[in-house]
């Protein structure tokens, strides 16, 4: 594995098809180019988007905003989830899918995770009360993962769930997502939003006891808070399904979990300049916890990510070679959804400054 790692940093794009025989010339030509950030000394090792469609994009965003308004979330608040352009980032992230309605399901539990954590976790205007994060989390698990009680409770729970939005977007959005899930990708989706309200109420801690936490805690918060969320879903709209001794086999779980992971720290070198001074980011926690300038912390997370990128492709090299042909395609769809989701996080309105 150490040869193979040490053979694909710093090859050049010709000679990615000899070492990832298995993701062929489509993903290949996903490296575009390296991203060069404002204010990060250092370049991030990751693909650009295999396909953009401006139109499609458009139309999964105005099918979301109705279906937004419908369950109340974002209220008086709609154009500006609109110029964030969700349905435009599964758009890019899953090129290979042209059906609105797949992207629209996708869409739809992206934003009600988005929406979770602005509600829940982040936006004080919002109502996110850090004391009660666990509380509200546990009964939004109970949408997620159906709770099973009493009729007489379970009308005092329903009740409850019918006047948050948030339950609402959860429980409209997974029906939607039912109409393409197995009942095992379906499972996996539960199971990866219990690993990330977990992570949610580990942030939270940090905020009621005013703790910065040190660079490890914060990157294991992160590999539970990471991208896999959406990423689960990749072989969900594109029509197949990776078994479940594929997908949970470890060598391929760490692949995966080191893709999203990369890919949550793209979203912590956009969106730090535009959150408070109390939210918690890679290059903050770093340049608190270090004595690093913004710049060196910039640098240094540009590098963790890099480092990341790397062992997810040798990984995936290695996994492709001897894997199943839908193994193959799922880590070549992995491959295309990291760069999907760069191209988003470098053009959306929600991190974009004027």
């Amino acid at each position: 594995m150490s040869t193979l790692l040490s053979d694909v940093r710093g090859a050049p794009p010709g000679e990615l098809r000899k070492l990832l025989p298995g993701f062929g010339m489509s993903a290949m030509r996903a490296f575009a180019g390296p991203l060069i950030l404002p204010s990060a000394d250092g370049q991030l090792f990751c693909p650009d988007a295999l396909r953009d469609d401006p139109a499609l994009g458009d139309l999964v965003d105005d099918q979301l905003i109705a279906w937004a308004g419908r369950i109340g979330i974002y209220p008086g608040r709609l154009d500006k989830l609109r110029s964030y352009g969700f349905g435009r980032y599964m758009m890019l992230a899953h090129p290979a899918v042209s059906d609105p309605d797949r992207l629209l399901a996708a869409t739809k539990c992206l934003v009600a995770e988005w929406a979770a954590d602005d509600y829940y976790v982040d936006e004080v205007e919002l109502g996110a009360e850090p004391a009660v994060v666990g509380s509200r989390l546990a009964r939004l698990m109970s949408v997620v993962d159906p709770a099973r009680m009493v009729p007489r409770y379970t009308a005092d729970m329903d009740r409850y769930h019918r006047l948050q939005p948030i339950s609402e977007a959860f429980r409209t959005a997974m029906e939607h997502l039912a109409v393409y899930a197995s009942t095992t990708q379906m499972g996996r989706f539960q199971h990866q939003m219990a690993i990330l309200f977990l992570a949610w109420t580990q942030e939270a801690d940090w905020h009621v006891n005013k703790r910065t936490p040190p660079v490890w805690e914060y990157l294991v918060q992160r590999h539970l808070n990471s991208y896999l969320p959406p990423m689960i879903l990749i072989d969900v709209l594109a029509g197949y399904e990776l078994p479940a001794h594929e997908f949970y086999h470890p060598e391929v779980r760490r692949a995966f979990t080191t893709a999203g992971n990369a890919a949550v720290l793209v979203n912590d070198l956009h969106s730090g300049p535009s959150e408070s001074d109390t939210d918690f980011n890679l290059p903050r926690v770093l340049a608190l916890r270090e004595d690093l300038s913004r710049d060196e912390a910039m640098a240094r997370t540009v590098e963790i990510h890099n480092e990341l990128m790397h062992t997810f492709v040798g990984l995936a090299a290695q996994l492709s070679a001897a894997g199943s042909p839908n193994l193959r395609r799922f880590l070549a769809d992995t491959w295309a959804w990291l760069g999907g989701s760069r191209r988003w996080h470098a053009t959306t309105g929600r991190y974009q400054r004027s």
